[in-house]
């Protein structure tokens, strides 16, 4: 019985369409050791609520590729990024809730002071 053989080459010059397999994503992370790892930073993406980061936490989403913006607060400060992601990219943040010069000054006055939101963009 002869065996049959099956040639399956591409007679295209077109480019493989491989994005469904490497969707584009966004990742923040929340483990700097610069952080005062107390209370939550408030993320959004495009203007939609994405979750709360506590220290050692993390968020990740899927993005359609193209500009997008990227929001942090800790309820007092807002940080603001913008940027663009290609199709297939994996962007990675890291969120800071950091102490200022002005937490240390009023820290033993009050009790409190404010904490300083620092996004870090990591390639």
């Amino acid at each position: 019985m002869p065996f049959a053989t099956l040639d399956r080459r591409i007679a295209s010059d077109a480019p493989l369409d491989l994005d469904h397999l490497f969707p584009t994503s966004l990742t923040i992370t929340r483990t700097s050791e610069e952080d005062w790892k107390s209370r939550q930073l408030v993320v959004s993406v495009d203007g939609k609520p994405l979750g709360e980061l506590l220290w050692g936490d993390s968020l990740m989403c899927e993005l359609q590729p193209g500009p997008h913006t990227l929001r942090v607060h800790n309820t007092l400060v807002w940080k603001t990024e913008k940027f663009v992601v290609e199709p297939g990219e994996q962007i990675f943040y890291e969120a800071i809730n950091r102490a200022g010069a002005s937490t240390y000054f009023l820290l033993p006055v009050f009790g409190i002071g404010p904490l300083y939101v620092t996004l870090r963009r990591m390639e």
